[in-house]
């Protein structure tokens, strides 16, 4: 790959560190990836006071004109769009990249945004297989850029409170979380081989991905559903609650993992488990801890109140997205990524409860303009090892059994099988390279 495209000089690199805005100087954001989680993006950074909307990236060009003449209608100006994110990053008047393009170019796309300078950004899941949970944390560090992952959850004041609370004894002993991510996913259907629709750059699209004929069931969305490209719906909507589950017992990673289920009921062209269930065993300290995970794809109960009315005669919500924490004196039910609710002793009395926005997009602007990584909160760090449970447990179930981790060797212990699916082959030029 042509270095230019996303490498500074060292004098470059020392010019962008001091060229960094001022509280009062405008930040400069470019978006890519613009259909789904791009469209949120646009509008909560248009939310902000001095930062700007100056560049959009996507491979579809209907998609890009159309989100082109949205930030248009927003702010008066028509950004600069591009195709390709390394012309984009030829900018050096771009401050901030913000990442909403599909798992599979996560990483990369990151690695090229710091190289250039630039801080980045990045959707859940940061990675796509456990090999580049590693290389976009080496990578921020080397480039020395603020990097942070898409768990709003860690910006919403009331679920701070709700692990504050944890950590506080509210619950007493804390040893058991459970996430829960049932949603409504109908069948996807079978759909044929096509011509690549006019105006969409497929070669960019598919980027590390390896090459595979057009259909309309590995692009728009189900791309989620293709191990090529997604990781199932445990890193799409689970990994939200995992990396909730994963905070608030307050642990890293883990030693064991057992995960089992299936595509069930539908006949699609579906590849990931549209049901798994997921098991985790911690030891941080000597303390053992242990995190349960679910995911079911279609009719389901609701689940220690998560998604029931809150009001009488309310609707409620039909998925149950959230999760549960079992401690010695009580449970908490947290919501979403802006709600809890607890019940303690015995008798399970209300106790403390809690709602409010997140404010992820802010939290991350607020720390570029200070250039204070600890003031992230969903540092690059915590995403990266928060979307490796992800990973180990899609490995566990792959392989048909329980994987043991070593953290220190960063490999599952005497399992080469395991270890094999640590790392995917890159469709050259795309490869994301070896930091660490």
């Amino acid at each position: 790959m042509n270095r230019r495209h996303f490498l500074m000089s060292s004098a470059g690199m020392l010019a962008a560190r001091h060229a960094m805005p001022s509280p009062n100087d405008t930040v400069r954001v470019a978006i890519a990836g613009l259909r789904g989680r791009g469209k949120d993006h646009i509008h909560e950074y248009s939310q902000l006071k001095n930062v700007e909307i100056a560049a959009l990236c996507d491979i579809d060009e209907s998609v890009l004109n159309k989100a082109a003449s949205h930030v248009e209608d927003i702010a008066k100006k028509r950004p600069a769009t591009y195709s390709d994110l390394r012309k984009l990053l030829e900018d050096k008047s771009i401050d901030v990249v913000s990442i909403a393009t599909p798992n599979h170019s996560h990483t990369l796309q990151t690695v090229w945004s710091v190289q250039a300078g630039k801080h980045v950004y990045v959707e859940k899941p940061c990675s796509h297989d456990m090999f580049e949970a590693r290389q976009i944390v080496a990578a921020a560090r080397k480039y020395d850029r603020l990097v942070q992952q898409g768990s709003q959850s860690r910006s919403s004041p009331a679920l701070q409170e709700a692990v504050q609370k944890m950590r506080e004894g509210l619950l007493g002993d804390v040893y058991m979380a459970r996430g829960l991510c049932f949603k409504w996913r109908d069948t996807i259907g079978h759909t044929p081989v096509e011509a690549v629709p006019a105006g969409v750059d497929y070669n960019l699209w598919l980027g590390p991905a390896p090459q595979h004929a057009f259909t309309r069931n590995r692009f728009h969305y189900n791309w989620h559903w293709f191990w090529d490209y997604g990781n199932g719906d445990l890193g799409n909507q689970g990994i939200h609650e995992l990396d909730i589950a994963r905070w608030g017992l307050g642990v890293t990673y883990p030693t064991k993992i057992t995960a089992m289920g299936g595509h069930f009921m539908f006949d699609d062209d579906q590849e990931t488990p549209n049901t798994l269930s997921a098991v985790y065993e911690f030891n941080d300290g000597g303390k053992k801890k242990m995190m349960e995970f679910e995911v079911r794809h279609w009719m389901s109960n609701h689940e220690g109140g998560i998604g029931e009315p809150r009001t009488p005669g309310g609707k409620g919500d039909r998925n149950t997205i959230g999760n549960l924490f079992y401690g010695s004196k009580g449970y908490m039910a947290i919501e979403g990524y802006e709600t809890y609710h607890t019940w303690l002793g015995k008798e399970r009395e209300p106790g403390p409860s809690g709602n409010s926005k997140e404010t992820h997009f802010a939290n991350f602007i607020g720390a570029v303009r200070s250039r204070k990584r600890s003031e992230l909160n969903a540092e690059i760090e915590e995403g990266a090892i928060s979307t490796t449970l992800i990973h180990l447990a899609n490995i566990s179930y792959k392989v048909g059994r329980t994987v043991h981790f070593d953290a220190a060797s960063y490999s599952c212990t005497g399992d080469a099988e395991a270890n094999a699916m640590f790392k995917r082959e890159y469709r050259k030029p795309f490869v994301v390279p070896k930091f660490a």
